[in-house]
């Protein structure tokens, strides 16, 4: 059963914007940090943005000042405001969730930026 439940990928073109979605509802323990990887063509996966159950954030700098994360802690639901998207940008993006017990992973939703 999938702990991490992540929607709002897709195509869109160069300059446009995307928002990804990540319900962590069905987690019960205490969260500490949740966040958003992502994995292009050939790459390895790499951290996007991370946010704290305090609220403080950190962004790859390939996204700063373009991508805005942020948490409903009531909910447990993460968001990833994703705007002037480029092609460096196309990638499977993951959500993640450090909590207590463990680590979990989503499965993936796909962002592709394209022309």
């Amino acid at each position: 059963q999938a702990q991490l439940v992540e929607s709002g990928g897709g195509l869109v073109q160069p300059g446009g914007s995307l928002r990804l979605t990540c319900d962590a509802s069905k987690i019960i323990y205490s969260i500490n940090v949740m966040g958003w990887f992502r994995q292009g063509p050939g790459k390895q996966r790499e951290s996007v943005a991370l946010i704290t159950i305090g609220g403080g954030t950190n962004y790859a700098d390939s996204v700063k000042g373009r991508f805005t994360i942020s948490r409903d802690n009531a909910k447990n639901t993460l968001l990833l405001q994703m705007n002037s998207l480029n092609p460096e940008d196309t990638a499977a993006y993951y959500c993640y969730v450090d909590a207590v017990n463990e680590q979990y992973w989503g499965q993936g939703t796909q962002v592709t930026v394209s022309s």
